[in-house]
């Protein structure tokens, strides 16, 4: 058949009024088996899964306001999905399996599209059997950049990761459905390591302000993160920054799941060693080494002025908002006399025999019924009340909210709450992103076997 013209002319015109990005190749996300040094030199190297071939894997950056478009593809020996933590995004590129989407078979692909609108520290990871495709290193850094850089001189993405090797080998554990993991605190390496590394170093310079991106990727690993020949302040939490910058003194935790930002001004002498620290019950190991060689700067700086905030929801009337208690049940010690699992009622033991030894608010697993049914744009406080022995990392998707203080006043807004044992934490979240959205203890295990429910915004 022959075009005419103006048929040519009509479609040229056609052409033009589509968006650009629909002609270009959409970047590939590609997750597959590798191998990488995880140990220290002298062990053999890891069999590991990874996007784009390393642990993390490949960093994203893009400025606030843009896009993330990646395509999936998936050459694993299973079906997997990506979550984009953190980022308040459309509900059906949240990446959960039985939820969003459908998980992606071996072989197959998806797409994922979306705008970021908030500037901060998020990153990726895989959300089908998340207990053990993140164990296994399927996460990567998602960094949004602010639309004006701030005043520091460099930029480090810190990814910080416990694995459970063979100290023969250095070959992964490939026990997942560990009973004592699941019921317990969850699964804890024996190996710390930063960016997929033991011990890695960075070479600075004396004066000079680092911004440290710390990401908790460990499946269950609080940790308690201190400086040494550094002088910080945590500029922001879970992406979103502080009114203030608050000045680090001594340790301060971060959950799985958790991030914060930090500026650093490097105080260690040229030939010294400056340091990141993980402070453990039995003393403190170095995360990382930041080697001080030649001098930046004489003058001492100014502390640094707040990061410009984003485009968040205004938090009302707290007294005005409906209360929800969630509360977190069962694990070692305080076993789970009974729950719902689906439609059916079960005792502990029957549970146990099913791997399932958390509940909240009376079910494991995730529920037919939503926790929450909020319209969208309204008001709620979610108070966890942790009625275990264990910690719990509580993640909400799509949303960020804010920590009430015991005073009742809005604290800092996160993504991810920690419950210590035996505490409750109360939250306030204005729903306005509609969909439906997982909520789930980011204690990996603690959800594979049952810390798991959903909310649903219209």
């Amino acid at each position: 058949m022959k075009l005419t013209r103006r048929q040519i002319l009509t479609t040229g015109a056609a052409l033009a009024l589509l968006p650009r990005r629909a002609f270009a190749a959409m970047p590939e996300l590609v997750a597959a088996e590798s191998r990488q040094q995880i140990a220290p030199g002298g062990y053999p190297e890891t069999a590991i899964w990874s996007y784009g071939g390393g642990t993390p894997g490949t960093e994203i950056r893009v400025p606030q306001g843009g896009r993330v478009s990646r395509r999936l593809v998936n050459r694993l020996p299973q079906p997997t999905a990506v979550h984009w933590h953190g980022i308040r995004i459309d509900n059906t590129m949240d990446g959960v399996p039985g939820l969003t989407q459908e998980a992606v078979p071996q072989g197959g692909s998806f797409d994922y599209d979306f705008e970021l609108p908030d500037a901060g520290t998020y990153w990726y990871h895989s959300h089908n059997r998340s207990m053990e495709q993140v164990a296994r290193g399927l996460y990567g850094p998602l960094i949004v950049d602010e639309p004006k850089a701030p005043d520091i001189d460099r930029d480090i993405v810190l990814m910080l990761d416990d694995w459970r090797l063979d100290p023969e080998t250095a070959a992964l554990d490939g026990n997942f459905d560990n009973g004592h993991d699941l019921s317990h605190a969850g699964r804890f390496g024996n190996l710390l390591t930063v960016n997929g590394r033991f011990d890695p170093a960075f070479e600075v310079k004396n004066g000079e302000r680092l911004r440290l991106r710390l990401v908790n990727a460990a499946n269950a690993r609080v940790l308690e993160v201190g400086l040494d020949g550094l002088e910080g302040w945590i500029v922001a939490l879970d992406g979103m920054p502080l009114e203030s910058p608050l000045v680090v003194s001594g340790a301060f935790p971060l959950a799985p799941a958790q991030r914060a930002d930090l500026f650093v001004d490097v105080t260690a002498e040229s030939g010294a060693a400056a340091s990141l620290l993980s402070i453990e019950r039995d003393g403190g190991y170095g995360l990382c080494r930041f080697d001080v060689t030649g001098q930046a700067a004489q003058a001492r700086r100014t502390a640094p002025e707040a990061l410009p905030p984003n485009p968040l929801p205004e938090i009302g009337d707290l007294a005005a908002a409906p209360l929800h208690e969630m509360r977190l049940q069962g694990g070692a010690m305080r076993w789970l006399d009974s729950a719902m699992l689906g439609d059916t009622e079960m005792g502990g033991r029957e549970l146990a025999q099913l791997g399932k030894f958390w509940a909240l608010n009376g079910r494991a697993d995730r529920p037919e019924a939503p926790f929450l049914d909020a319209a969208r744009g309204s008001l709620h406080r979610i108070a966890f009340v942790n009625e275990t022995n264990f910690d719990h990392g509580m993640h909400l998707h799509g949303h960020h909210f804010r920590l009430i203080g015991a005073n009742g006043t809005p604290g800092p807004w996160r993504d991810t709450v920690l419950v210590p044992p035996g505490e409750t934490r109360q939250i306030a979240l204005v729903a306005d992103n509609p969909g439906k959205w997982l909520l789930h203890c980011h204690m990996l295990g603690h959800a594979m076997s049952g810390m798991t429910s959903w909310f649903r915004v219209a």
